[in-house]
C-alpha cells in the first residue's frame, strides 16, 4: 500500500485485503482459499432505535462482522465511535483472525461497532443503546459461537450490560462466558487490565535476547501513556531498562538519566498529563519517536511512524502497543535499517490472550490467581514470538509480513482439514 494516499481516505478493508494478497503470494496460496479468507463469513447490520432522555426516538446503526471460525469461535471487540464503518469492522475482524492465529489460541476473528458519539450520551442512553444492540446481535453471538469484548470507548460497564441482556434472553441465568473484559465481580479475570502491556514487555524481552541487547543498559521511549503505555513502561523498568522519554496527547517529557514510571503515573493522575513532570524537560509528542533510545514503544495513534520520520528512528526495537502506528513504507525503511519491529498483532496480543483465559475460567466456573494468569501469558506470548521470529528468518521478510504469513498458514491448514460442506 502506498503511503502517498491520504491516510484519512484509506479504506481499512482494502488495506487488510492488500496484506492478505501479499501473504498469499509468498505462500502460493490456492486462489479459492484466498477468496475464502478475503470474505467475512457473515456481516450483520442492525438498526438500534432507542428513546433518548428528551423523549425523542433516535435510530443508531450497529455492526457485527464474523470473519472466519475455522480455528474456533469468533472473538473481537465492540467499539462506539462516530466514524465506525462497515468496512472498518470487516477489516478489524480479519485482523483479529490473524491475531488469534498468531497467539495460537482457538478463536477466529470478529468485530463489532455502533455509529454513535458516546461522549455526548448519558449513561441511561448508553445502556439502552447497548442492550438494544445486544438484543439485535443475540442470535449470532454465544459462548461457543462469538465472544465479544471491549474496544474503543467501551469497557467493563458495557460488557456487563451485554452479558445481562444475553443471559435474560437465553435462559434467564447468568452466562459470564458470553463476553470478556467484564468487571471482576461478575466473572472478569485478574491480570486483564495489565495484559496488553505485560504481553508487550514479554515480546521486548524475547527480541532483546535475539538481538543480544542488555536490558540493564537499555533505554526506552514511550509515545502514549494510556493503559498499554503505562504498563509496558513499568514492566520494562522492572526488567532493568531505563525509561527516558514519555508523551501523551498534550506533549512529552525527557530525562536522559531516567524517569521513574510510578512517579510519572501519579503525576499524570493528579495533573491530567505527563507535562510538567519534575526533573525532566519538555519535548514534543513526535520528538519521542526520534529520541535516541534502544526500545521505542508507539502506544498512541495509528500512522505515527511514516516515510517522513522512519529514517530518523534510532531504536533497535520498535514494539507496537498501538494498532497500526507504522505505515507500510515506514516498515520497509525500518527493515532496511535493521530495526526490529514487533508488529501490533504480536506485540499487543496479550489482551486477547487473557480474554481467552477469562473465557476458560467462565466456562469452568473457576478462577485463577494473578500469578497463574501471568505465567500462562508469558508462556503463550513467548511461544508466539518465537514462531513469528522463525517465520521472519525463514522467508527473509519483516516481522509484520512474517506474522501475517504464519497466521494465514494456520487458518488455511484448519480450513483444509475441516473441508467445505455442504
Amino acid at each position: 500500500m502506498s503511503e502517498s494516499r491520504n491516510v484519512s481516505t484509506i479504506n481499512p478493508f482494502d488495506m487488510a485485503l492488500e496484506q492478505l494478497d501479499e501473504a498469499a503470494k509468498l505462500v502460493n496460496l490456492d486462489k479459492g482459499l484466498h477468496q475464502v479468507l478475503a470474505h467475512p463469513k457473515r456481516v450483520l447490520v442492525v438498526s438500534i432505535p432507542i428513546k433518548m432522555d428528551n423523549g425523542e426516538i433516535q435510530v443508531f446503526t450497529g455492526f457485527r462482522s464474523q470473519h472466519n471460525d475455522a480455528r474456533g469461535p469468533y472473538k473481537g471487540g465492540i467499539r462506539y465511535h462516530p466514524q465506525v464503518t462497515i468496512d472498518e469492522v470487516k477489516a478489524l475482524s480479519m485482523w483479529m483472525t490473524w491475531k488469534c492465529a498468531i497467539a495460537d489460541i482457538p478463536y477466529g476473528g470478529g468485530k463489532g461497532g455502533i455509529i454513535c458519539d458516546p461522549k455526548r450520551m448519558s449513561e441511561g442512553e448508553l445502556e439502552r443503546m447497548t442492550r438494544r444492540y445486544a438484543y439485535g446481535i443475540a442470535d449470532i453471538i454465544g459462548p461457543r459461537t462469538d465472544i465479544p469484548a471491549p474496544d474503543v470507548y467501551t469497557g467493563g460497564k458495557e460488557m456487563a450490560w451485554i452479558m445481562d441482556t444475553y443471559s435474560a434472553l437465553k435462559g434467564n441465568y447468568g452466562q459470564p462466558e458470553i463476553i470478556t473484559g467484564k468487571p471482576l465481580q461478575i466473572g472478569g479475570s485478574l491480570g486483564r487490565a495489565e495484559a496488553t502491556g505485560r504481553g508487550l514487555s514479554f515480546t521486548v524481552r524475547e527480541a532483546a535476547n535475539r538481538l543480544k541487547v542488555n536490558m540493564h543498559t537499555a533505554t526506552v521511549a514511550v509515545q502514549g501513556f494510556g493503559n498499554a503505555g503505562q504498563y509496558a513502561a513499568q514492566l520494562l523498568e522492572e526488567q532493568g531498562a531505563k525509561v527516558i522519554a514519555v508523551s501523551d496527547s498534550r506533549g512529552g517529557v525527557y530525562n536522559k538519566n531516567g524517569i521513574q514510571v510510578g512517579a510519572l503515573r501519579k503525576h499524570k493522575e493528579t495533573k491530567g498529563s505527563v507535562i510538567g513532570f519534575a526533573e525532566s524537560k519538555s519535548i514534543g509528542d513526535s520528538d519521542v519517536l526520534e529520541t535516541d533510545c534502544t526500545i521505542l514503544i508507539p502506544a498512541a495513534l495509528e500512522n505515527q511512524i511514516t516515510r517522513k520520520n522512519a529514517s530518523k528512528i534510532s531504536a533497535k526495537i520498535v514494539a507496537e502497543a498501538a494498532n497500526g502506528p507504522t505505515t507500510t513504507e515506514a516498515d520497509d525503511i525500518l527493515y532496511k535499517n535493521k530495526i526490529l519491529v514487533i508488529p501490533d498483532v504480536l506485540a499487543n496480543g496479550g489482551g486477547v490472550t487473557v480474554s481467552y483465559f477469562e473465557w476458560l475460567q467462565n466456562l469452568r466456573r473457576e478462577y485463577w490467581s494473578e500469578n497463574q494468569v501471568n505465567d500462562k501469558l508469558d508462556k503463550n506470548i513467548t511461544r508466539a514470538f518465537s514462531d513469528v521470529y522463525s517465520t521472519h528468518e525463514k522467508y527473509q521478510v519483516n516481522m509484520r509480513k512474517a506474522s501475517t504469513l504464519l497466521a494465514v498458514n494456520r487458518v488455511v491448514e484448519a480450513i483444509k482439514i475441516r473441508g467445505l460442506w455442504p
